[in-house]
């Protein structure tokens, strides 16, 4: 709930309707219908959107369309995406974007970059993907640096001619979880998806063999907010 309070706070006013790009299976989806917000989750597969049909809040309606394939008849008062927008066309992204949020009205994006709190265990994991993945990390899709205090999608959102008021927050998370379900968490991740399906198997057992069955993960959602000017 600390997420949708903090674009609520942002955004200085009632939210009535939202477009989510790229609802998966709707966790997000669920947290910011707890908001009473009117939502079109949109998202381009439709074994994702049947899974996310199985839990759908009367107040959410689907539409199944990518990014570049939605309607610019409608613009919303908040748009956002959870772990998707790098899936976007970067050509015209942003106009297309401005399109969508009605002037004043709130894009947001944000992720959660799952990773193991003891360093000890994630050397230990690191130690054992080595041999067929040595680095498992997401890059910034514009290429900023990890030590430069704004991250993408702020730092294009800056240079946008649309947005404004462009600010990044962390959200401190500690989660607790079964090593088997961090596990799951990689199978999702584009480091390990990428690997021959033999060698993803065998780093997930690796894996699996130097954890315990419980591990502690950094959960921080990391949030990028801008005002459409």
């Amino acid at each position: 709930m600390e997420l949708l309070e903090l674009v609520t706070a942002y955004a200085g006013g009632p939210i009535g309707t939202a477009l989510e790009i790229g609802a998966g299976t709707g966790k997000a989806t669920r947290l910011f219908a707890q908001g009473g917000i009117a939502i079109t989750a949109s998202e381009p597969d439709a074994a994702m959107l049947a899974e996310l049909h199985k839990h759908l809040p009367p107040n959410v309606t689907t539409l199944q369309a990518a990014f570049e394939d939605l309607p610019l008849d409608s613009s919303y008062d908040l748009v956002y995406s959870a772990a998707a927008l790098h899936w976007t066309d970067p050509e015209g992204r942003w106009e297309r974007m401005a399109a969508l949020v009605r002037q004043g009205g709130v894009f947001t994006s944000f992720g959660v970059p799952i990773g193991l709190a003891d360093p000890d265990l994630d050397e230990a994991a690191r130690a054992a993907r080595a041999p067929y993945l040595e680095d498992d990390g997401v890059p910034s899709p514009d290429g900023t640096s990890a030590d430069l205090s704004m991250q993408w999608p702020g730092t294009e959102l800056q240079q946008s001619e649309w947005f404004g008021d462009v600010r990044q927050v962390v959200i401190e998370r500690l989660l607790t979880m079964s090593a088997h379900d961090y596990v799951g968490h990689l199978s999702t991740v584009s480091a390990y998806v990428l690997l021959a399906p033999a060698d993803r198997e065998e780093v997930f057992r690796r894996t699996l063999e130097v954890l315990p069955e419980t591990v502690e993960i950094n959960g921080q959602i990391h949030v990028h907010l801008a005002r459409r000017q």
